[in-house]
């Protein structure tokens, strides 16, 4: 028990505090960063080209999909599923609530208890697909795996509380809740970031393109 109050006491705000402060100063860096001035004449606005590209680059084009269409598949499947289990879930968005003042209304506990058992099984499929094919597995770094660890550490904690598959009850949920903030921790310093800036960086890419005239 007092391992699960230390993981909802201190360890939470501090672990709210370094994901505040580390995604404000990312966020501020990429924004310091600027354009380049562009004295050629607009031949488009930017602003609808921006919103257009983050609106279409969401949807998978076909050639992508034929290309690779185990990432794309498993990437929405564990993607919908854990964002499903994070903002959808009464206990989450009860912590929501306190945390902003405002929530949504939560889903029924046995479809976010679907979308967790979906999502554990996708993750292991990525990282078996990324062990064993031979290109990512190249490529992959210790941040990579990192990454897939924490999340994975997430949900499976998260799955085995609400299911009290690991006693003492209160031990499980505080692993779950601590896994939950060593991803607060690292999210501003690693890839994990692009849950913030992927639309931004697909809004910059599509008015670029748009001011050219030219579809992104």
């Amino acid at each position: 028990m007092e391992f699960l109050l230390w993981t909802k006491g201190p360890v939470f705000d501090v672990a709210l505090a370094i994901f505040a402060i580390g995604l404000l100063a990312r966020l501020v860096e990429i924004f310091m960063l600027g354009r380049a001035p562009n004295y050629a004449e607009p031949r488009a606005r930017e602003w609808p080209a921006g919103l257009r590209t983050m609106l279409t680059r969401t949807v998978v084009d076909p050639v992508t999909f034929k290309r690779a269409p185990f990432n794309v598949v498993v990437g929405w499947i564990w993607h919908i599923g854990f964002l499903t289990a994070l903002l959808f879930f009464v206990p989450h968005v009860e912590l929501i609530q306190g945390v902003l003042g405002f929530a949504w209304p939560a889903l029924p506990n046995p479809l976010v208890d679907f979308a967790t058992a979906v999502t554990i099984l996708a993750l292991i499929a990525t990282l078996v697909h990324r062990l064993t094919h031979p290109v990512k597995r190249h490529i992959s770094t210790v941040e990579d795996y990192l990454v897939w660890a924490v999340v994975f550490m997430v949900v499976l904690t998260g799955y085995l509380a609400y299911h009290r598959l690991v006693e003492p009850y209160p031990l499980a949920l505080g692993t779950h809740i601590l896994s939950a903030e060593i991803l607060l921790i690292i999210l501003p310093f690693t890839k994990l970031t692009h849950i913030f800036t992927a639309f931004i960086a697909r809004w910059y890419n599509g008015a670029a393109f748009g001011r050219k005239g030219v579809q992104s």
